[in-house]
């Protein structure tokens, strides 16, 4: 069935193509222009004059998870600082989790971020930390999310060898994981992986035929940066601490520089060097970093409004990040763009123009979904 959308007061298409029109046919756009040239349709939608962009992608979660972390945010409010070593609360919880419960904890928080304009949605494993709990996050994400990373080395359970549990993750652990993900990941960071754990990790997963991302510079200027780019990782995610030298990397790799704002305000971080990166250019998307821990929050827009009112960025470039530089970090070229032959991916605001998510900070201004060229709301 196609349908023709008519009545765009503002159209942000990320691509060359323009107009106040467009048509979706079946899970496709198949044609954009201006409206007196639009081809016939099945059906018409006029969204009165509403900004129409494409739909939010989320190019970092950690959705397969069980239990509460209330009380370590409060802590951290209160003072105390952040440190990797709170994963191993959901670790354990997610562990005594049954299948069906973390399939639903999944399902709540795709539904929730699609409500609020996200229409592809990628998610991590990594708080099994065993064989059998790493596969099971996996196979739980690969029927919910639509891309899936292999997080593994995401912390040294309490107890264990770092170089055993290494050679574990790059061992048995990846080949069971590797048929079920497309991306390997690593936290490489004080009080997780050094630099050598990390590159170990990341080049078995090259040789499994994984794409690499890394978490890296969240805590702390470090070697994450740095080793995305020499093994040429799609992305580096949190880049909250560099130097001019991991900004000259970054600009001069196609390596995205994925930041997570609401993380670095839930952790009283400081706000990553977007304008820096940018002026350098660097390739910069935003992601919700959507975790039980550090960054307990599916709403997009939050970022994007965090990105333009705190980090000096146009909405334009927070838009972007948050579309077309979340498909960049996840290589996509189907998704965050409006065009035709792209997935049919629309988030219809309810406002004029994008600059609203900024200019209205906190005020819900999704109006309608469209995810496949089906509409969700």
């Amino acid at each position: 069935m196609s349908v023709l959308i008519t009545g765009i007061g503002e159209l942000t298409t990320n691509s060359e193509v323009t107009g106040d029109a467009l048509v979706i046919d079946g899970a496709e756009i198949a044609w954009v222009g201006n409206a007196d040239k639009a081809p016939a349709a099945d059906e018409r939608v006029d969204v009165e004059g509403r900004a129409v962009l494409p739909g939010w992608v989320d190019s970092h979660t950690h959705l397969v998870f069980a239990g509460d972390r209330t009380a370590e945010f409060g802590a951290r409010m209160a003072g105390k600082p952040y440190t990797a070593g709170g994963i191993a609360v959901t670790v354990n919880a997610t562990r005594a989790a049954t299948d069906e419960e973390l399939a639903a904890v999944v399902r709540k928080h795709v539904a929730e971020a699609l409500s609020q304009g996200t229409t592809f949605i990628e998610t991590k494993t990594g708080y099994g930390l065993n064989v059998a709990d790493e596969v099971r996050s996996a196979r739980i994400a690969a029927g919910q999310a639509d891309e899936v990373t292999f997080l593994g080395a995401h912390l040294v359970p309490p107890g264990e060898d770092a170089d055993t549990y290494v050679d574990l993750v790059r061992g048995e652990m990846l080949d069971a994981v590797a048929p079920l993900v497309r991306w390997a990941d690593v936290f490489c960071e004080k009080g997780a992986f050094d630099h050598d754990q990390s590159k170990a990790v990341l080049q078995a997963a090259a040789a499994k035929g994984l794409g690499l991302r890394v978490h890296g510079n969240q805590l702390g200027e470090g070697p994450g940066v740095r080793l995305a780019v020499e093994l040429g990782a799609a992305s580096v995610d949190h880049c909250t601490y560099l130097s001019s030298a991991d900004i000259d990397a970054l600009a001069s790799s196609d390596t995205v520089a994925t930041l997570l704002p609401a993380c670095d305000l839930s952790t009283r971080q400081s706000l990553p060097p977007a304008r820096a990166l940018l002026d350098a250019g660097a390739t910069v998307a935003l992601a919700s970093n959507c975790n039980p821990g550090s960054s307990y929050t599916s709403s997009m827009a939050f970022c994007v409004t965090t990105a333009v009112l705190q980090m000096r960025m146009s909405v334009e470039e927070a838009v972007w990040a948050a579309t077309a530089g979340g498909a960049q970090a996840l290589r996509r070229t189907d998704v965050g763009v409006i065009r035709p032959g792209a997935r049919a991916d629309l988030h219809v605001l309810d406002a004029p123009s994008i600059t609203h998510l900024a200019y209205r900070p906190g005020v819900p201004l999704t109006h309608s979904v469209w995810r496949r060229g089906e509409r969700a709301n």
